[in-house]
C-alpha cells in the first residue's frame, strides 16, 4: 500500500485527493497546508501546517505538490532528498534551470519525478496524438488551440495575479496546449507571439511553426467574472478535421463520415474513448511508476525545457 502526503490543500488539490481516495492500492494519509480551515473537509487525514513536519513524522512513499507555482521546485526537492517519490501540478518551475535541479535530485536519491501535465492524459487529446502518430487522416496541416478563463480572483493571497509567483496566462494556461504540442508535435521551428496585458487581465496569442503545418493558439484570464471558462481545439488533417469543444470530440471526415466521441440519429459509430477522468490517469500512471521502479518518462525534461524556454519568451 502506497502511503501518500499531499501539499497545497487549495483549488487543484479538489481533482488530487479524490482521485487518490478511488485507489485501492494507495491510501492518502496526510494533509498540509498553513491554512488549517483547508482541511476540515477531510477529518480522516493528519493534519500538518508545516511540509517539514510532516516530511519528519509521516513515512510516505509519495508527496502530491498543489502548492503555487513558485514553490514547487523547492517542495519537490525537499521531500525527494527524504527518499520520497513526487508528483507536482504543472507547471514545474517558471525557471528552465530548475528541470535539471529537479531530475539531478531525484536520480541522486533514486526515487521517481513526474510533473502533472494533464493533457497527456486527456483521451481527446491522446485521439489527436494517436491519430497524427499512425498517419489515419494522413499528414497534419494546420491547428488550433484554446484555453480562455477569467482572471482568477480565489487563490491564496492572490497569489495567481503576481507574476513573479504565478507566470500568469502564459504559465498557467498556455502552458497546457504549448505541452501538449511538444509532446505530441516536438519542439516548434519558429514562434510568433502577441500579448495583451492590463492589471485585471492578460490575454496571449502564439503561432508555432512546425515541419509541414501551424498551430494558432490562444490564452486569455479575461476581466469579466461572468466568462466562463472553455477550452477545445480544432486539428485539421487531410482527410479530416478533428474538433474538441462543446459538443465533444467530433470527427469530420473528408467522405462525409461525422464520428462523434458519443454517436448521435443517423451518424457513424462513437469513437472509442475512454470515458475517464484525466487527472485519475496521470496520477494512476505515475503510482504504477512508482511501484514498479519505472521512470515516469511520459513527460520528458527536455520537453520541459522546452517549453519553459518558449514560455518565457513572452
Amino acid at each position: 500500500m502506497l502511503k501518500v502526503g499531499l501539499v497545497g490543500v487549495g483549488g487543484i488539490s479538489g481533482a488530487h485527493i479524490p482521485c487518490w481516495e478511488q485507489m485501492a492500492d494507495a491510501e492518502l494519509v496526510a494533509l498540509c497546508d498553513i491554512r488549517p480551515e483547508q482541511m476540515k473537509p477531510y477529518p480522516g487525514k493528519r493534519h500538518y501546517a508545516s511540509l517539514t513536519e510532516m516530511l519528519e513524522k509521516e513515512e510516505l512513499d509519495i508527496l502530491d505538490i498543489c502548492l503555487p507555482t513558485y514553490l514547487h521546485a523547492d517542495a519537490a526537492i525537499q521531500a525527494m532528498e527524504k527518499g520520497v517519490h513526487v508528483i507536482s501540478e504543472k507547471p514545474i518551475s517558471l525557471k528552465k534551470e530548475d528541470v535539471a535541479r529537479i531530475y539531478e535530485a531525484a536520480e541522486r536519491n533514486h526515487v521517481t519525478f513526474m510533473v502533472a501535465q494533464v493533457l497527456r492524459f486527456w483521451p481527446e487529446y491522446e485521439f489527436v496524438k494517436e491519430i497524427y502518430d499512425n498517419g489515419k487522416y494522413g499528414r497534419l496541416l494546420s491547428g488550433t488551440m484554446t484555453r480562455l478563463g477569467n482572471m482568477p480572483a480565489w487563490s491564496w493571497d492572490n497569489w495567481m495575479a503576481d507574476e513573479k509567483r504565478s507566470g500568469l496566462t502564459p504559465f498557467d494556461l498556455h502552458i497546457h496546449d504549448l505541452d501538449f504540442m511538444v509532446y505530441a508535435f516536438g519542439a516548434p521551428k519558429n514562434a510568433v507571439r502577441s500579448r495583451s496585458r492590463q492589471a485585471d487581465q492578460d490575454h496571449l496569442m502564439a503561432m508555432y511553426d512546425f515541419d509541414g503545418f501551424t498551430i494558432h493558439s490562444e490564452a486569455a484570464w479575461y476581466a469579466p467574472q461572468s466568462f466562463k471558462f472553455n477550452a477545445g481545439f480544432r486539428f485539421q488533417f487531410e482527410k479530416a478535421v478533428v474538433v474538441s469543444g462543446a459538443d465533444g470530440l467530433v470527427v469530420y471526415e473528408k467522405d462525409g463520415g461525422v464520428i462523434r466521441a458519443s454517436a448521435q440519429d443517423g451518424e457513424s459509430a462513437g469513437l472509442d474513448l475512454p470515458v475517464t477522468d484525466a487527472y485519475g490517469n496521470e496520477i494512476r500512471y505515475f503510482a504504477d511508476c512508482v511501484k514498479q521502479g519505472m521512470p515516469a518518462d511520459k513527460i520528458k525534461p527536455g520537453e520541459l525545457e522546452t517549453v519553459l524556454t518558449l514560455l518565457n519568451a513572452f
